[in-house]
Parts: C-alpha cells; structure tokens; sequence
C-alpha cells in the first residue's frame, strides 16, 4: 500500500499506546500527517485510522445540523437519489424478499422510503436531528430514530435486511458499532456494508487528493480484508462481495 512521501520515513516506528479499532492489535505504525492530524496503521489488519481519535463532543458538533438545514450536499437532487435508492432495494430483494428493513445512518430518508415502496417495515437510524426531522416530514410513512446504532439496540430493535451506506468509517468505535448491530437481525437477515477502500487499486497516490480523506469526519479506512474481519469477529460472514471501480469496499453479509 503505497504512502505519501512526506510520512514515509516516519511509518516504521511503533507508535505506543495506539491500537487498531479493527482488529484490537496494538502499536500501529504512523502512516500519514497532515494539518495536526495523525492517521496510523495497523501492522496485522492494514487498517488505517485516526490517532487519536475524534472526541465525542467533535463528533456530536460535527453531526448536528451538518447539512445546513437539509438545503445542501445529499439533500440535493431528491429524484436523482430515489431512483438509485429503488435500484439498490431491488438488489438487495434478491437475498431477503420482505420483513423488517433498516437503515443505519438514514440520512433524509431515502433508501428507507424506497424499502417501504417496495413492501418493506422500514426504519432509519440516524444521528443528525436535521435529517430526521427533514426525513419525517417528507417520507411520514415510515418510522425515524434519532440516536446512535447503540441507542437503538438499546431500545430493542430488529432487522431482515439492513443497509449502512458510507457509515462505518465514521465511527472513532468501530466495536461498539458492530456490536450492536449485531444485536439486531433476525434469523437469515442480511446487511449490506459500504465504505471507502484505502486499498484500492484506483485511489490516489497522494492520500489528500482522495475524496475519501476528509479526517475527524473520515476516521477510519478499511481494506476489504480488515472490514470483512471485523464483522466475522461480531457473527457475519461475508455473503458477496460487489466489485466496486471507485475506490471503495461493497459487502453483503449474513448473520451466522
């Protein structure tokens, strides 16, 4: 895995106390800096990810209102992220045809208005309190959370088929993320993964020309291998994996 030249020199030395939110292996090496930022290694898994990581209290910040009162960014061109939306439901019928659907990391609403189109119990889980109120204004239809995946564990949850698009890498706990998901399928449920690939063969050689790079928001980077680990050590195997030509990692995975 190439790195940038300016950190080079610096990524063979063990960097102590820092530990892999992947796989839990100690002492990552320093991989790469940039603007008072540190991103580390794991020497096991090849993990990429923020140390130290991003404080509670920068991601609530971060997280609170973060698209400008649903006027900007994802909001934008609503019919253009439905149909894709109602794309992605139709594949991912294939493997559970019906029951309870969840989306975590729901955003506006939109793959959980396209699941309930489609005959699913949808539900989002969402942390932005914006979001929400945008998604349950438009899609009324359907049920919104706000909280943390953890929260709706708490409150007792269940899935069929679940869907966490450009989530994950969000998460300073990665653990405690998947652990409660984990929690929540039925018998035969599956979850479909999206994040980006610092492995890919198409991402830029000079890690802040990527797209994905954008640390505290981004502050982990799986490989396909390290992502696939991480869900098998919490009870899913990887059902298929989808080719992706932009650099990122697309899994389908079912509960053991």
């Amino acid at each position: 895995m190439q790195q940038d030249a300016q950190t080079a020199s610096q990524s063979g030395a063990a960097m102590a106390g820092s530990v892999c939110p992947a796989c839990g292996k100690p002492d990552g090496t320093h991989y790469h800096a940039h603007d008072g930022i540190d991103l580390h290694q794991c020497a096991a898994c090849e993990t990429v990810y923020m140390y130290p990581p991003p404080s509670a209290e920068t991601i609530a910040e971060f997280y609170n209102n973060s698209y400008d009162g649903a006027s900007t960014g994802y909001f934008a061109k609503v019919d253009k992220k439905m149909k894709r939306s109602r794309g992605r439901i139709k594949y991912l019928s294939r493997f559970v045809p019906g029951g309870a659907f969840l989306d975590i990391g729901s955003n506006g609403g939109f793959m959980v208005e396209a699941a309930r189109e489609h005959g699913y119990q949808a539900t989002g889980v969402e942390i932005d309190p914006v979001s929400v109120d945008y998604a349950r204004e438009h899609y009324p239809e359907n049920e919104f959370f706000t909280g943390t995946i953890e929260e709706y564990a708490e409150a007792g949850g269940q899935f069929d088929l679940a869907y966490c698009s450009e989530v994950i890498e969000h998460v300073p706990d990665v653990q405690g993320f998947v652990a409660a998901t984990a929690k929540l399928p039925r018998p035969g449920a599956v979850l479909f993964v999206t994040t980006p690939d610092i492995s890919h063969w198409r991402r830029p050689r000079t890690l802040t020309d990527w797209e994905a790079y954008c640390p505290p928001s981004h502050c982990v980077f799986f490989t396909p291998d390290s992502l696939a680990g991480l869900f098998d050590r919490h009870g899913f195997r990887v059902r298929k994996r989808r080719p992706a030509f932009k650099p990122g990692i697309k899994l389908v995975l079912e509960r053991i």
